[in-house]
């Protein structure tokens, strides 16, 4: 298929211009005819040297702003009246090339004849399987403009709340990181100057300066060892989590870490409310929804303990029955649905207690980051001190022995 830029008018005299994939340019012709366009200019369209960064995704990746844009819009335009396949096509023209061929391929979809949900399964690594899920739930009801409005808040609130916690933890981690550049620049350029100048004075070295000479010396001695172990040993951890029984157990060490292990929590039980909250708001059964949220929560210990739950469920218990069964869920949890099955407001309870272990989640951040403040600090001044202790009192002891 070419690809063919264009310019045209819609039925209300508005100009549109974008990207059409067609076999030929008689073919990309006949396209926009069909959705009601008047074309202007049609011409062949050249991405230039910059095609192969985005096919492999460097000015291409589609970001959680182009994800909220498409759904809050064709929500809009949908709730409007507009004719989905015309709303699609609007939204082609006006989106970021990356995200315009996508839109693309779900529009020709749609118009063969297609489920706007069977069309974005399509592109699972954009719709993830809640996205879809609901989609075809709110197309089912005919409530779609709805249900995307609902799923769009929820993705506002999804970035709004990772980006709370990256910003938190952002701090720490140039700390620490800044830390290591400057030990490991005293470790390789640093002390090896200080060694020549000891050895030709033939100094007596305290305890703490031999050690740090010995640590100097094998740094750089074996540094390109150190570097591959330390490459091999983040690339064999990430592997081992792909592994079920690995990630199960790195996540339940995990979870008993102080501070951390409780933040962690939050964060999956805030992201499991808030989507069964959306789930179930949107018409799916209980048991749809939950079979959807455990595949979506990245835990492999979370997504024991719901598939546990959806049996008990199907077998005719009540979820907060299900969810009482194990630690992992807080006891607000199961009381709180509780109250939404026998008033039937499920989906309200489940925003409310995803709000509040969204707050508490937040005041763990803040939390963690007042504790790792002072201990990076206490951390970082022992280290100054014993390293200038070995740098500087053996060049004391030579000073006092003229």
């Amino acid at each position: 298929m070419k690809k063919f830029r264009y310019k045209a008018k819609d039925k209300e005299g508005k100009t549109l211009s974008g990207i059409v994939e067609a076999k030929d340019i008689k073919q990309a012709a006949r396209i926009l005819q069909e959705r009601g366009l008047l074309v202007i200019s049609l011409r062949p369209h050249s991405e230039g040297p910059l095609k192969e960064l985005k096919e492999i995704g460097f000015l291409g990746r589609i970001t959680s702003t182009d994800k909220v844009n498409f759904t809050r819009q064709l929500s809009t335009m949908v709730n409007a009246g507009l004719p989905l396949t015309e709303a699609l096509a609007v939204l082609e023209a006006q989106s970021r090339p990356s995200m315009a061929k996508i839109i693309g391929d779900i529009l020709r979809e749609v118009e063969s004849g297609g489920s706007l949900s069977s069309a974005m399964e399509r592109h699972k690594d954009i719709f993830d399987e809640v996205y879809i899920a609901l989609v075809k739930a709110g197309e089912a009801a005919g409530i779609l403009d709805k249900v995307l409005n609902r799923l769009a808040d929820n993705l506002e609130k999804q970035r709004e709340f990772t980006s709370k916690v990256k910003g938190a933890m952002l701090y720490p981690a140039i700390v620490i990181g800044g830390m290591g550049i400057v030990a490991a620049i005293m470790m390789i350029f640093v002390i090896p100057k200080m060694t020549s100048l000891y050895e030709e004075f033939q100094a007596d070295l305290p305890l703490i300066t031999k050690i740090f000479l010995k640590i100097s010396n094998l740094t750089v001695a074996f540094w390109p060892v150190f570097l591959v172990a330390l490459v091999g040993g983040v690339v064999s951890l990430k592997i081992g989590l792909k592994k079920p029984f690995v990630k199960k157990r790195y996540e339940e060490i995990l979870f008993k870490i102080p501070i951390i292990g409780p933040l962690q929590k939050q964060i999956m039980l805030t992201e499991f409310t808030r989507t069964l909250g959306l789930l179930i708001g949107a018409g799916v059964l209980v048991v749809d929804a939950l079979s959807v949220v455990r595949h979506s929560m990245g835990s492999v210990v979370y997504e024991e303990a719901v598939t546990d739950a959806s049996e008990e469920v199907e077998k005719g218990f009540p979820l907060a029955a299900a969810l009482a069964r194990t630690e992992l869920f807080p006891p607000i949890v199961p009381q709180m649905i509780s109250v939404g099955e026998e008033t039937g407001k499920m989906d309200e309870v489940l925003a409310k207690i995803s709000a509040y272990f969204e707050m508490e989640s937040t005041q763990s951040v803040r939390n963690l980051t007042t504790a790792i403040e002072p201990i990076i600090m206490i951390v970082l001044g022992v280290g100054v001190g014993f390293l200038m202790i070995a740098v500087i009192m053996p060049i004391y002891n030579l000073t006092s022995q003229f």
